[in-house]
């Protein structure tokens, strides 16, 4: 068969993997952009002692690599009596690593809301929770949307990496089929094909979300 008339039969397990790549990556982003969103505050936190910890947490996640910390959670956990499955390890670890990245990026978007608009809520007697609650994190988090877009992508090529603890994502399918098949060139061609049709897109839509924020401020 030639290079492309392969590419019926590789679908159905591809599209499979690809449903377990979304799956991951959107598991991933509900439980890390909260918890970069809880860093990002406690980061500004007036206490010295709390602002100095989660800073320290932030620079460690930030600086160990995506792959060191899956194989933590999947290999280094039962050591300690705890085993997680290759999804829960695969969700846990890109989550982590989510919220370590997107914690700056959303204390970017608080720091850049007007402080004159903070200033007024304090003048009107909102109290510095009020404040954060209804004026800085949803000016903030609306800043931020372009950036966490971004990141969104790639946390879903990052999805790759559970390749390594046998989650059945999309580049683990195409590994399994070219290995049943010896035809690896046209079904990690395809697999390729298969994530550009959702980063592209996404990619375009960042795009246009700085240039609609960019009219607004």
């Amino acid at each position: 068969m030639n290079f492309l008339s392969d590419w019926p039969a590789f679908l159905p397990g591809l599209l499979a993997g690809l449903g377990v790549s979304a799956r991951v990556a959107l598991l991933s982003l509900l439980i890390g952009i909260p918890g970069g969103l809880l860093l990002a505050v406690g980061a500004s936190s007036r206490k010295k002692a709390v602002r100095m910890l989660i800073i320290g947490v932030v620079e460690i996640g930030r600086g160990t690599p995506a792959l060191v910390v899956l194989q933590i959670f999947y290999f280094g956990l039962p050591a300690s009596g705890l085993t997680l499955s290759s999804m829960a390890a695969s969700v846990v670890a890109l989550a982590a690593t989510t919220a370590a990245y997107t914690s700056e990026i959303l204390r970017g978007g608080l720091q850049a809301v007007p402080p004159g608009e903070v200033e007024a809520a304090g003048a009107l007697g909102m109290s510095r929770r009020d404040t954060l609650r209804f004026i800085v994190i949803p000016q903030g988090l609306r800043i931020a949307i372009p950036s966490l877009i971004g990141f969104a992508i790639l946390i879903f090529q990052a999805t790759s990496l559970a390749y390594t603890v046998a989650l059945p994502e999309l580049l683990s399918q195409a590994y399994s089929i070219g290995s049943s098949t010896f035809n690896y060139l046209s079904v990690l061609v395809l697999a390729g094909l298969m994530y550009a049709a959702i980063t592209i897109p996404a990619s375009w839509l960042t795009s246009r979300a700085e240039k609609r924020l960019a009219r607004h401020l």
